[in-house]
């Protein structure tokens, strides 16, 4: 039986995403306050880090440290300095997009996508980086970009189009191409945008759904199998935690809501958790 869900952080994110969970803490960020967060549970402890821009993810790399996802690109970050280094520019042609979200899959790949700033023309697509090289994965013309979500054996990769309520699968090729693109889920009307995805140890896919009050766990082939409400509107990520797995971390946004909006949900932006029957995966590092 799903519990509740219970706030673990009052942070009052801006837009917070990229959670991961990595050396028993779990990690997040506030894209527009360019933020990385970092919670300890057993130990209470709690510390954030200021990024230099928006910043859409922290993932842990085999190098150690993290590769985060910045505006500009992806950048090394080192927590024990706080300091940021490039290691590959992501669409320079394109200024006004920004890098959203990102998953590691077993072999090591990074892949993420990028997304209009302003949330409105189609200039987003998504790409594989695999030891130092980066690959424009096929998939464009999306506004805003979410996911991707690998399944556990690594041959679906599952994408989100925001504004199209949309959420869809390739088949990933041994050699990280991928397959023609297929409809899982289309969100109703009045339901919410879909935001970020991830994947459970049996294969189903849980998502928030921001504006939606809630997240929901979907089988691969598309059917509905459990909803979780919140108590507040903009649901942005989950990510699996805890020692079995088996504590789902959710992210939250308050971004363009007016003083009033937020009182009548005063917990909007921040970190919630709650409990699950089937875990989810272990992250695995970035090949660099």
């Amino acid at each position: 039986m799903t519990e509740a869900p219970r706030v673990v952080w009052e942070v009052a994110a801006q837009l917070g995403e990229g959670p991961v969970w990595v050396n028993d803490s779990f990690w997040f960020t506030d894209i527009k306050q360019h933020k990385i967060h970092r919670l300890h549970p057993n130990r209470g402890d709690r510390r954030s880090w200021d990024a230099p821009e928006q910043i859409g993810f922290v993932l842990p790399a085999s190098s150690g440290g993290f590769v985060a996802g910045l505006q500009s690109g992806l950048h090394h970050f080192d927590p024990g300095s706080g300091e940021f280094r490039l290691i590959q520019e992501v669409e320079p042609e394109h200024p006004r997009n920004r890098l959203n979200d990102g998953v590691v899959d077993a072999a090591g790949r990074l892949w993420f996508g990028t997304m209009d700033n302003g949330e409105r023309a189609k200039s987003g697509s998504f790409y594989r980086f695999e030891r130092g090289q980066l690959t424009h994965a096929g998939l464009s013309g999306v506004a805003i970009t979410n996911g991707p979500a690998i399944a556990p054996d690594g041959r679906t990769l599952y994408w989100v189009d925001t504004l199209e309520r949309t959420i869809s699968a390739c088949e990933i090729a041994q050699d990280g191409s991928l397959g023609p693109s297929r409809l899982i889920v289309e969100i109703e009307e009045g339901g919410g945008f879909p935001d970020g995805p991830t994947c459970d140890a049996e294969g189903c896919i849980w998502i928030g759904l921001y504006a939606g009050w809630e997240a929901r766990r979907y089988s691969p082939s598309g059917e509905l199998l459990e909803r979780v409400r919140f108590p507040v509107a903009n649901i942005t990520k989950l990510a699996f935690g805890g020692q079995d797995l088996r504590t789902v971390y959710a992210t939250t946004a308050r971004q363009k809501m007016s003083a009033e909006e937020i009182s009548r949900q005063p917990a909007i932006g921040h970190l919630f958790e709650f409990r699950v029957d089937v875990p989810g995966l272990p992250c695995p590092r970035i090949a660099l």
